[in-house]
């Protein structure tokens, strides 16, 4: 599970932060201050979210969140009982992908922080792409599946497959991850782009229309499981039915 480490030196809000962000599966580390971020950091890990207080003793969090970004790419989401505009731009401008003014609820805190670890895995999924492009194949194969992605056709089992530009480009994210779990919310934002509402069951849409034009019988498919309250997995060999 995803890494989270709360810098703030609140006694009572960064146990109570610690305690919730860990019922909701997360890996959290609580830490006080500047001095005890970076022996932290001495130790050669970071972690996958920073959760950082601007009004720190010592360092301030600004400071902190310049040198962190300065020292990598891991999105760090500011907090702070001052709520000016000014102390979030300028938290956004050294930095911050996030800026949250306190108090808060701590289910848009988890809101958010589920937000900027999708916005990561969509752009580490699209700088992969963007680094292969030179070397990466014109067409993609799996068992009886090719898909060539020049003409945007569709081959199962040597028959052509007539797919919409939608369904070409949805079957081309599972055709590159193949028997891996997908959720929902990186198949919106990987197909569709980063705006959608948590309630879009458009996705769902999708699949079922594609499910139509690849599987034998819908109704129970063999390449496209669906992992309920997850997401899909694609199994190009297909399942073995029972």
């Amino acid at each position: 599970m995803p890494t989270i480490w709360v810098i703030d030196d609140d006694d009572a809000l960064r146990e109570l932060l610690l305690r919730y962000l860990g019922e909701q599966g997360f890996t959290v580390r609580g830490l006080n201050d500047g001095a005890a971020l970076d022996r932290a950091l001495a130790e050669g890990v970071r972690p996958d979210v920073f959760l950082l207080d601007l009004m720190l003793p010592g360092e301030d969090g600004l400071s902190i969140a310049r040198r962190l970004r300065a020292g990598g790419a891991t999105p760090i989401i500011m907090l702070s009982a001052r709520g000016e505009d000014l102390d979030r731009i300028i938290g956004l401008e050294v930095g911050a992908d996030d800026y949250l003014p306190k108090p808060f609820n701590p289910r848009e805190l988890l809101a958010r922080i589920r937000a900027v670890l999708r916005r990561v895995t969509v752009a580490e999924a699209v700088s992969a792409e963007i680094n292969h492009a030179q070397t990466a194949p014109n067409r993609l194969e799996h068992a009886g599946f090719c898909m060539d992605l020049d003409v945007h056709r569709l081959l199962l089992d040597g028959a052509d497959i007539g797919l919409t530009e939608g369904e070409f480009q949805l079957l081309r994210v599972f055709m590159q991850h193949p028997r891996r779990l997908l959720s929902r919310e990186f198949l919106l934002d990987t197909v569709r782009g980063l705006d959608h509402s948590p309630f879009d069951r458009s996705m769902d849409v999708r699949v079922t229309r594609l499910r139509r034009k690849i599987e034998p019988n819908p109704a129970q498919p063999r390449y496209l499981l669906t992992i309920r309250g997850e997401g899909y997995v694609f199994m190009p060999e297909g399942r073995v039915p029972g």
